[in-house]
């Protein structure tokens, strides 16, 4: 008789550098010195969004074992429910998994507050249930906030989060272009890719060459 594998009990992650509780803030995270206690010095934290997806997360993944990266997926709820073992691969790799809203909406700002919670609450239930980790950080889609939507996410113990690095992968612009923004991340700056959305051979292809050039300049790779 088969035994179904049992659901992992949900828990937050709590990110490497601190095991303190967090904190609701009126603006997004962009910096890592923008967290409290900061983490150590020359760190940097690289960001994946819009995923899981079936082609890129794998490759994504592949790439950041090679160079013992941890980094942090801001995964879509919709994605997370229709490739759940994907989800649970970037979890039990040891990567912290976020919110990015249950279908990605871009008019995020303009919800109704009942729509936005459930974006927010839902896409929170389903990568708990999967992953067995409970979302502490939050990312809107797009980079869009308001004092809805901050407040939403504190009101569910996320902190919100930007970025400071944004090589726009997502319109596909070159390998050499997306390696280039990223190369030219400093200490503390917390950087965007993507795995999901579309073709995103190109990221995985910058960041093999860019994951590299960075830790050859001494910065340290963390997860939120």
């Amino acid at each position: 008789m088969h035994t179904p594998t049992p659901t992992p009990t949900p828990t937050p992650r709590p990110p490497a550098w601190t095991q303190s509780p967090l904190t609701a803030v009126n603006t997004p995270i962009r910096e890592l010195t923008d967290l409290s206690p900061a983490p150590p010095p020359n760190t940097i934290a690289l960001t994946i969004d819009d995923g899981p997806h079936p082609e890129y997360t794998p490759k994504v993944l592949d790439v950041l074992a090679e160079h013992q990266v941890t980094a942090t997926f801001f995964m879509i709820g919709e994605q997370v429910k229709e490739y759940p073992r994907l989800a649970r691969r970037v979890a039990d790799a040891g990567h912290q998994v976020c919110n990015h809203t249950m279908t990605h909406p871009l008019s995020i700002v303009g919800l109704s507050a009942k729509r936005l919670r459930e974006e927010l609450v839902d896409a929170h239930d389903c990568i708990a249930q999967v992953t067995g980790i409970v979302p502490t950080f939050f990312r809107s889609p797009g980079g869009a906030w308001s004092k809805r939507v901050l407040d939403m996410a504190a009101e569910h113990d996320m902190l919100p989060v930007d970025w400071a690095v944004d090589p726009r992968d997502w319109a596909r612009p070159g390998v050499a272009r997306i390696r280039k923004v990223l190369v030219g991340s400093k200490a503390g700056n917390i950087m965007l890719c993507h795995d999901g959305g579309g073709d995103r051979s190109q990221t995985v292809a910058a960041l093999r060459k860019a994951i590299p050039a960075l830790k050859k300049r001494g910065l340290t790779f963390v997860a939120l």
